[in-house]
């Protein structure tokens, strides 16, 4: 049976799953708007690319921000703060009526309340009360929570745009996030946590500088560059790839709702695998297959199948290369600013995010499709599966039960 700190550790690891849900599962669905936001505001697609583009830089640039402030003084504030603010950002987007105002409300604001609420606070509170080898599996469930968003929130949202226009779906968006702050207190409560070993230096930026010594460490940002490109530029513009071959918008909404299915599965899957493989092996395998799923896309027939059957494919590794990525970190450096280090390759994940959909936005603009940003995406995701390769890590060890 499990013991009382086993129990509360359960309980912190599923309610940061939750708060994930609503925070990834926005933010997610925002690619569903572009369309008929353009409609109503005539601003252009490169324009709202770049909102996006930026929201995607933003949401990377303050992980490790939020991440060394829950460091600090506990994930608490950080992740209210973050609720509240991706909430503001969504319900004043509506009323912006100009490129710079989109970028304000959901290139910044939306972009720094989603980020708040995330995987680098979220993963590093749940860590602080579970011993090293459970962190692993615990990343998996709590990724697995922002892929169940993805999928409730997708088809929902695309409901709500076609029931209260865009404006009413992204206010209701809104309101969805304020319910999320009571969860608040169950993944932040009063009590010891399981530090462990920390990271060299006695704060954070001194564990930061030491961690950008290691090699290793650096090698894992450039992999996670990729991911991040390839989940930007899909996010953003897979309903517009959906729109070029003549499919009804429902494609791209039940596609991207499929994706975070098959995550839910891929998330639990890569969680539990870092207790028996090495993670950068994990790693490796998930990007390669991205460079032969997006490589079979390109020549297979644009039907509602392919994008369906192509949403499960992406699905399973979508945002399954957090658990292992997570687990390297803390695998090189311990808990202690797992928030602030992780949030740190979550910055570089976010960078290759911002040139993923702005970039996609021009190749729509300058070619009249997405062909040469396919090219992109297969590329860079078997530089991934390479470069991940000769990271440092300790071989599994396997314990035997007793007889």
């Amino acid at each position: 049976m499990p013991s009382s700190s086993e129990r509360n550790a359960q309980v912190i690891t599923l309610a940061a799953a939750a708060i994930l849900m609503v925070t990834m599962g926005a933010r997610q669905s925002l690619g569903l708007f572009i369309s008929p936001l353009n409609s109503s505001t005539g601003l252009g697609i490169t324009t709202i690319s770049l909102a996006l583009a930026v929201a995607q830089l933003m949401w990377g640039v303050i992980q490790p921000v939020a991440g060394a402030v829950a460091d600090r003084y506990g994930p608490a504030k950080i992740l209210i703060a973050g609720l509240v603010v991706l909430a503001i950002g969504m319900a004043l987007t509506p009323f912006m009526a100009s490129g710079f105002g989109l970028i304000v409300s959901l290139g910044v604001l939306s972009a720094i309340g989603a980020g708040a609420g995330s995987f680098s606070v979220l993963i590093g509170a749940a860590s602080q009360h579970l011993r090293t080898d459970e962190r692993g599996k615990a990343a998996g469930i709590i990724n697995a929570g922002g892929s169940l968003g993805q999928f409730v929130f997708a088809p929902l949202a695309q409901t709500l745009i076609q029931m209260l226009g865009w404006m009413g779906a992204m206010w209701s968006l809104a309101v969805i996030t304020v319910g999320a702050l009571p969860l608040v207190r169950v993944v932040s409560p009063a009590g010891r946590a399981h530090v462990g070993i920390g990271a060299r230096g006695s704060a954070p930026w001194q564990a930061v500088q030491h961690a950008m010594e290691d090699r290793s460490y650096l090698l894992l940002h450039a992999g996670f560059f990729t991911c991040g490109f390839h989940i930007a530029f899909l996010v953003t513009h897979l309903p517009g790839a959906v729109n070029l071959c003549g499919l009804p918008a429902a494609v791209a909404s039940w596609s991207l709702a499929l994706i975070g299915l098959a995550n839910i599965g891929g998330s639990l899957i890569a969680g539990a695998a870092t207790q028996r493989f090495r993670s950068k092996y994990i790693l490796a395998a998930m990007y390669g297959s991205r460079a032969l799923l997006i490589g079979w896309y390109l020549v297979a027939p644009k039907t509602k199948w392919t994008f369906y059957s192509f949403a499960v494919g992406l699905g399973l590794t979508w945002l399954a290369t957090v658990p292992p990525t997570a687990t390297i970190v803390g695998k090189l450096f311990g808990s202690r600013y797992l928030s602030t280090l992780f949030g740190l390759t979550l910055l570089s994940h976010q960078i290759g995010g911002f040139l993923g959909a702005y970039l996609g936005g021009l190749a729509l603009v300058r070619f009249g499709d997405y062909q040469w940003m396919w090219y992109a995406d297969m590329s860079l995701a078997a530089a991934a599966a390479v470069i991940n390769l000769p990271i440092r890590e300790a071989r599994i060890a396997y314990v035997s039960s007793p007889a």
